[in-house]
C-alpha cells in the first residue's frame, strides 16, 4: 500500500487545471444530467418484494457508463448472503495504478429505496422532473447522483488529456438500501480488486446548498421487533374489557417508556457524546425537517448533538389491528419495529442488550413481552487531519468557493464498519451530493444540480491531488 501523508508542492494549488477542470465540467454537464436521468427512469428497488430484474438492469447501465468513461476493466459482480442466496449486482471497474502510485476506491450504490404511496409524490418517482435546479425522482439523490459524480469526474478529467497517476476503481453497490447483506463476503471475496489507500463514500449530504461538508461521523444502528401479548386469542370488549387491556393500549405504554418528558431517549447504558462544534439552527432544523407549527423538539442540548452524539429512537412500524378491520374485540398482540441510533463510541450490541433489558423490566401489567433482533451496525468516526482529508477539503474549498464544514450524520452507513475491517490502513472520506432539502428515502427525493455540478469538479480535484500524495493515510 502506497504512503499518502502529505501532499506534492504544488499539486494541490494548481489553479490553471482547477480552471480547466470547471470548464470541461460545464460542459460536460447536460450530457452527465441526461444519463442521470435515464438511471433514475430504472426503478432499481433493491427490496425483495419488487422486481430484481431492474436492478440487474442498473447495473447494466452504471457498467457501461463506466466503461465509457476510460475505465477498461468492467465487471458485474455478485457474493453470497448469509443464507447463501446470491447479492445483489455490483459493478467493479478499475484502471491500475502506476508503480509506486496511490489507488483511489470510489464507492456508491445504484439500487434506491421503495417510492412509497404515489400519492405523496408530486410526480412520477421513477420519471424525472426538473423543476428550477432540482431534479426530482426516486434516486436522483440517493444514490444514483453519488454514480455520476464518480461518472462526470472522470469524464473531466479525461477532457483534461492529463495522464492521472493514480489508480481508480469504482465500486457500485446493488443492495445498500437492503441493509448489503453480502457486502462484507464480497470484500472478502474480491479483496485484491477493491483495495485501495483512499476510499471515498458518496453516500452523505452536504451542510446546505452553497456550503459543502464532509461527513466526520455517522451514528450506529440497532433495530428489530418488540412483540407484546397479552391473551392467548381474541376476546368480546365488552364481555372482558376492564379487567383487561388490550395489546395495542399496552404496547403504547411500553413504547412511552422508552422516552423521558423532555423527549431523551430513556434507555439506561446508552452512551452519549460530547457536543459538536458547530450547530444546527433551529429554524433551519424546523424548515427542512417539515416539522409543524407549534410541534416542540424533543430532547435536550444542541440540535446538532441531538443528532449526532446522542441516541435516538423511533417506533417505524407497527402491526396492529387497522381501523378497518377493527371489531369490539380486545386484541391479544400488537408489535412494533423500533429503529435505535447510536452514536460514535456505542457498541451496538450493548445498546441492543440495554434496549432489551429495558423493555423487558417495563412490560406493562405483566404482560409478555418478546424482542425479535433485526440489523446492527456500528458507528463511524473518521481521523479529521489526515492527509487525505486535507486534500478533500482544499478540492471542496476550490470547488465552491468556501470552505467545506465537518459534521456528523444522524443517519448509518453500516458498512463502513465493513470497509475498516478489510481494509485498516486505508484513509475513508465520506461525501455526498444531497442537501437538507433532497428528502432522501421520502416522496419528491430531489438533487440541486448546481450541487452535483460542484461534487463532479470536487472529486475530480480530489483525484488529481491523491496522485500527488505520498506516505501512508493517517
Amino acid at each position: 500500500m502506497t504512503d499518502t501523508t502529505s501532499p506534492a508542492p504544488g499539486v494541490a494549488d494548481d489553479a490553471a487545471a482547477a480552471s480547466a477542470l470547471r470548464a470541461h465540467v460545464d460542459a460536460l454537464f447536460p450530457a452527465l444530467q441526461s444519463d442521470l436521468e435515464s438511471l433514475v427512469r430504472i426503478p432499481s428497488v433493491s427490496a425483495a418484494a419488487f422486481d430484481q430484474a431492474h436492478v440487474a438492469a442498473s447495473a447494466d447501465v452504471v457498467a457501461a457508463l463506466l466503461r465509457d468513461a476510460g475505465l477498461p476493466d468492467v465487471q458485474i459482480l455478485r457474493s453470497a448472503r448469509p443464507d447463501g442466496s446470491p447479492g445483489a449486482p455490483a459493478v467493479v471497474a478499475r484502471r491500475l495504478a502506476p508503480q509506486g502510485a496511490p489507488t483511489v476506491l470510489l464507492y456508491a450504490h445504484h439500487d434506491v429505496q421503495p417510492p412509497g404511496d404515489a400519492a405523496t409524490w408530486a410526480t412520477d418517482p421513477f420519471e424525472p422532473v426538473q423543476v428550477g435546479e432540482r431534479l426530482f425522482g426516486r434516486g436522483a439523490a440517493d444514490d444514483k447522483a453519488g454514480v455520476m459524480a464518480h461518472v462526470g469526474a472522470l469524464r473531466a478529467l479525461a477532457a483534461l488529456g492529463e495522464d492521472l497517476a493514480v489508480g481508480v476503481t469504482v465500486f457500485v453497490e446493488g443492495e445498500e438500501e437492503s441493509g448489503s447483506p453480502s457486502f462484507l463476503q464480497f470484500l472478502t471475496d474480491h479483496r485484491d480488486a477493491l483495495e485501495a489507500d483512499v476510499i471515498v463514500v458518496a453516500d452523505s449530504t452536504n451542510w446546505k446548498v452553497g456550503v459543502p461538508a464532509l461527513t466526520t461521523s455517522l451514528r450506529g444502528l440497532v433495530d428489530g421487533v418488540v412483540e407484546v401479548e397479552v391473551l392467548g386469542h381474541a376476546v368480546h370488549s365488552g364481555m372482558f374489557g376492564g379487567p383487561v387491556l388490550d395489546a395495542n393500549t399496552q404496547l403504547a405504554r411500553l413504547v412511552a417508556t422508552l422516552h423521558d418528558d423532555a423527549g431523551n431517549v430513556a434507555v439506561d447504558g446508552l452512551v452519549v457524546g460530547a457536543e459538536p462544534e458547530v450547530d444546527y439552527d433551529e429554524a433551519a432544523f424546523r424548515a427542512d425537517s417539515g416539522l409543524l407549527d407549534g410541534v416542540r423538539l424533543a430532547g435536550e442540548g444542541t440540535i446538532a448533538g441531538r443528532l449526532w452524539t446522542k441516541p435516538a429512537l423511533s417506533v417505524i412500524g407497527i402491526d396492529a389491528t387497522s381501523i378497518a378491520h377493527a371489531s369490539n374485540t380486545i386484541a391479544p398482540r400488537a408489535a412494533a419495529k423500533l429503529s435505535l441510533r447510536v452514536p460514535p463510541g456505542q457498541d451496538p450490541a450493548a445498546a441492543e442488550d440495554a434496549l432489551r433489558a429495558h423493555l423487558e423490566a417495563h412490560a406493562p401489567f405483566g404482560a409478555r413481552v418478546t424482542w425479535k433482533p433485526g440489523e446492527q451496525g456500528k458507528a463511524f468516526h473518521a481521523v479529521e487531519d489526515s492527509a487525505a482529508m486535507r486534500a478533500a477539503r482544499a478540492a471542496f474549498a476550490t470547488a465552491w468557493g468556501t470552505e467545506p464544514v465537518d459534521i456528523g450524520v444522524g443517519g448509518s452507513i453500516p458498512f463502513i464498519a465493513d470497509l475498516l475491517e478489510v481494509f485498516p490502513a486505508a484513509a475513508i472520506l465520506v461525501t455526498g451530493v444531497e442537501d437538507p432539502d433532497s428528502r432522501a428515502h421520502g416522496a419528491n427525493e430531489s438533487v440541486h444540480l448546481g450541487e452535483l455540478r460542484k461534487v463532479v469538479l470536487a472529486e475530480a480535484l480530489l483525484l488529481r491531488q491523491v496522485a500527488g500524495l505520498s506516505g501512508a493515510p493517517a
